[in-house]
């Protein structure tokens, strides 16, 4: 046993949790590195070549790395619980007129489990990815915060991890730059990886068509959801849809509606089956309410109104808020008007460069309409 220690590394054959393993290895950890094989393209379908993270070119990828480096590589199918939950739930999400989020789902519920559970079975005292982040231990909490790279820096995907889970989890590229990460591997040899393509896909979506996903997945679901129509703001029918779960909120391109002025999704009506339009303006929301709380910085903020920067998506720069948990929800009202706020996405306040906590986004408002 190494002195540092044993450590599970979650290896997906790209360039950032591979050089996680390898910077873990020359530190002196005992390395074991682990692949999770979360679905495969046969029961996904689409129109293109598998591709991704757990494809079987990512996978030998990833068994190279340890090979040349003398360290043992397991492959970990959670296809069955993967399957089971994020799948579904993504799906379900859709047929409720939200946009879900699966990328922080699993991280959340399928991932981190997985790799804990196998690191006890392999005597591991930590597991590692290569998410670009950091953690540390304050006030006998384990806080995450952002990774050096702001153009790399992954926190928000991140919130909803256990304390406990935080506690067993090291992030070897959260004081690096992507730049540099580039450099090691050409320094070490791994050209391959350097060149390699990386992806933005949802893995069990590789064609990148969610739309085409449904149609697929639930059966009849073209017929059961056809036929809604189109409203503006004031309820003025304007035209039909191909039925709600088609649409996301802030969408412009697609819509088949023309009005003399570009009109965005502003809101989805489920029960109603329609879907309605507005123009830019009317995309903007002035607070939400977020439930499924998991906070990080602090055990609660019960009767501790808290000033943040909140984001409400991946790509989202933040914007100025004020938090004030309600019970088990959290309501936020932004300094300035937000566009394109969407149900079942996922919120996270930040304090500075930490994250305070997080949750999913269950409505937003207008103060005016409060």
């Amino acid at each position: 046993m190494s002195k540092k220690g044993r450590i599970l590394v979650a290896m997906s054959g790209g360039i950032d949790s591979s050089l996680a393993a390898v910077m873990l290895h020359e530190q002196g950890y005992e390395v074991i590195g682990m692949t999770m094989k979360t679905w495969d393209y046969a029961t996904a379908g689409g129109s293109r070549k598998e591709t991704g993270c757990c494809s079987l070119d990512s996978i030998n990828d990833a068994r190279n790395v340890a090979v040349s480096l003398g360290f043992p590589h397991y492959i970990l199918d959670i296809r069955e619980e993967f399957g089971d939950y994020v799948i579904n739930h993504f799906t379900g999400e859709y047929l409720e007129g939200r946009t879900p989020n699966p990328c922080v789902l699993c991280n959340t519920h399928i991932k981190w489990d997985a790799l804990l559970r196998r690191a006890d079975k392999l005597g591991c005292e930590y597991i590692a990815t290569g998410h670009y982040a950091n953690i540390r231990e304050e006030n006998g909490r384990y806080v995450i915060s952002k990774g050096l790279d702001e153009n790399k820096d992954q926190s928000y995907a991140l919130w909803g991890i256990s304390q406990q889970s935080l506690s067993r989890t090291i992030f070897p590229l959260g004081g690096l730059r992507k730049t540099e990460i580039r450099e090691m591997a050409m320094e070490r040899g791994f050209f391959d990886l350097v060149n390699k393509s990386e992806s933005y896909e949802i893995c069990f979506v590789p064609d990148n068509d969610y739309r085409g996903f449904l149609k697929r997945r639930v059966e009849g679901l073209e017929k059961q959801v056809a036929g809604g129509e189109f409203v503006l703001e004031d309820g003025t029918i304007v035209g039909k849809h191909e039925g709600y779960p088609f649409y996301t909120i802030g969408q412009r391109k697609g819509l088949g509606i023309a009005l003399g002025y570009p009109v965005f999704v502003t809101e989805i009506q489920k029960e109603k089956n329609r879907v309605v339009l507005g123009q830019y303006k009317d995309l903007s929301r002035d607070g939400m309410w977020v439930s499924k709380l998991n906070m990080v910085k602090y055990a609660d903020l019960l009767g501790k109104p808290t000033q943040t920067v909140t984001k409400v998506r991946y790509k989202d720069a933040g914007t100025p808020a004020l938090i004030e948990q309600v019970g088990d929800k959290m309501k936020v009202l932004f300094h300035e008007g937000v566009n394109g706020i969407a149900p079942g996405q996922a919120a996270v306040f930040y304090e500075g460069s930490d994250v305070i906590g997080g949750g999913w986004i269950t409505a937003s408002f207008r103060q005016d309409a409060d």
